[in-house]
């Protein structure tokens, strides 16, 4: 009686600190639940927030870039047609009256091929006769004979020496650059340069086209002869954009230019807007680029959404992870109690199966070693062990690794050609360790593809041993293996040194085992014949 209530006390106990130890694991898991959403929670505002702060930082770089890169686009482009304005002046001054219409007649029909088309253009005053001779009416300006005459006029400066003025003649704005060359008689020749600003806008449209920003140019005096909206072209941008005229104040800056926000009068959205001087020897102006912030916030709301995305996926992991723990520790719970009554009987069967399953495990290793090779390895390492020791060490190593491959076979008895030629050529050193002299191998690969194809399992093998077991080996007369990988098969060829009068070399030993793994296979079987000195074995590629 005291054995049985000793026996229901223990069990109680046990039972009592399993249900406490049951508690403090909920609470456990309720705790580390807890602890993963704040952590969760936590890492989402300090990776919304850092993804903020450098999607941020990243996007201005990449609007100074670009800013950068439509300067240098507009400044470039400007010194372009001062280039032909040169070309221009360089013809007229040379040749004076002689040659200049053919001149501007060249030049116009070379400009038909390019993009951005300036025109050349002339005006002959005879003060004589007080006539004009011109091949555009755009110099109506210069002579003030037209009611259609009104321009406005480009105050500059610079080192070119050319004189600016805008002109509309049928809706279309015009840039003109003009010089002048002084005759006898007080002739007078103008000559210079046209570009309509739409087309200027186009060119610069077509060359470097953005979705996120877009530039403008416009003079010192704040006249407009770029902008991406025709109706602004030759108006003054201090009328209809919130630039200020501080904003022109860069010599003010370290870096050049100015940097500022402001709202797009092409747009009506937020915009970063950078303002840097373009001067050229014609041109005394400003380059504006307004990089669209609309665009930059879009992309970091993007990212954060993503994010959010991403957290609550991961949330909704860890709560589902927890709540299939929590059920599993309710199950396993529930189950220790019937699998704690059964616990010694599942000992003794599980005892039983493991004693069963070590017994048939060591029953297949028996059966997955070839007695054959085992015994000729070990009969050749019992005579090298005499002759040469550090050989015999190499040589059971060497057979250490050929029974890494021995012992598992596969299935159906086929592997791949690459793992039968590895073992083959594992298998010739250790032979080599014992015959030296007495024995050559060679391995010549003409097909690599037919190395992804297969054959019998341990067939090479095989046939080598067939080889050396029936053809005599000697310093004088040494056995020459050669193993040749083609694209239908493989070809084992060996000298023909027959130790007695066999007329088949391999009848005795392995043939019928690759002959059935091949009729298996619906395959041709091995091919065996005696060409002169050499015995040959054809072992067929399968599929």
């Amino acid at each position: 009686m005291t054995i049985e209530s000793n026996g229901i006390g223990e069990g109680e106990n046990k039972r009592m600190k399993t249900n406490f130890k049951h508690i403090l694991a909920q609470k456990s898991i309720y705790i580390a639940a807890l602890s993963a959403c704040f952590i969760a929670v936590t890492a989402f505002a300090i990776l919304s927030f850092l993804i903020t702060r450098d999607s941020r930082k990243n996007n201005e770089g990449f609007a100074k870039k670009t800013f950068f890169q439509k300067y240098e686009t507009l400044e470039k482009e400007f010194r372009n047609i001062e280039e032909y304005q040169y070309l221009l002046r360089a013809l007229i001054q040379k040749d004076g009256l002689k040659n200049y219409k053919e001149y501007s007649s060249v030049l116009n029909n070379m400009n038909r091929k390019e993009n951005l088309m300036p025109y050349s253009w002339y005006s002959y005053y005879d003060a004589t006769s007080g006539k004009s001779v011109s091949n555009s009416n755009l110099s109506d300006v210069i002579t003030n004979k037209s009611p259609e005459a009104r321009y406005t006029k480009i105050e500059n400066n610079r080192s070119g020496h050319f004189r600016d003025f805008l002109t509309t003649r049928k809706d279309t704005t015009y840039w003109v650059s003009y010089d002048s060359l002084m005759l006898p008689k007080k002739n007078i020749l103008y000559y210079g340069s046209a570009v309509s600003l739409n087309d200027l806008h186009e060119y610069f449209s077509n060359i470097d086209k953005s979705l996120n920003n877009y530039a403008y140019v416009f003079t010192k005096e704040g006249i407009c002869i770029s902008h991406p909206e025709k109706k602004y072209l030759g108006r003054n941008i201090f009328d209809f954009t919130d630039v200020q005229p501080k904003d022109t104040l860069c010599s003010t800056t370290k870096s050049g230019y100015t940097e500022g926000t402001g709202i797009s009068e092409y747009f009506d959205l937020e915009i970063t807007r950078f303002v840097k001087p373009l001067k050229t020897d014609n041109f005394d102006g400003y380059a504006v680029v307004n990089h669209v912030n609309f665009l930059i916030d879009e992309s970091v709301s993007n990212t954060k959404m993503y994010t959010v995305y991403i957290f609550l996926a991961a949330l909704f992991l860890i709560v589902t992870v927890f709540i299939l723990f929590q059920r599993a520790a309710n199950i396993a719970y529930q189950e220790k109690e019937k699998i704690q009554s059964e616990k010694n009987l599942l000992l003794v069967e599980n005892e039983k199966m493991h004693r069963v399953e070590a017994l048939h495990q060591l029953q297949q290793l028996k059966n997955n070693i070839n007695p054959h090779f085992l015994f000729n390895s070990l009969n050749s390492l019992y005579m090298l062990i005499g002759i040469n020791k550090d050989n015999a060490q190499r040589f059971t190593m060497n057979l250490s690794k050929i029974y890494r491959y021995l012992i598992v076979p596969p299935q159906e008895n086929i592997v791949p050609v690459a793992q039968e030629i590895k073992f083959i050529q594992q298998y010739m050193e250790l032979l080599k360790s014992r015959f030296d002299e007495e024995l050559t191998f060679d391995l010549i690969i003409h097909h690599p593809k037919s190395l992804e194809k297969r054959i019998p399992y341990l067939s090479l093998q095989l046939v080598v041993e067939n080889a050396i077991k029936h053809n005599i080996a000697t310093i004088d007369h040494p056995l020459d293996i050669l193993i040749t990988v083609e694209d239908e098969g493989i070809i084992v060829k060996n000298t023909w040194q027959p130790k007695t009068d066999e007329d088949v070399q391999g009848a005795k030993f392995g043939i019928d085992y690759l002959n059935q793994v091949y009729d298996f296979f619906k395959k041709n079987s091995v091919n065996i014949s005696v060409d002169g000195e050499y015995f040959i074995c054809i072992l067929p590629l399968l599929e």
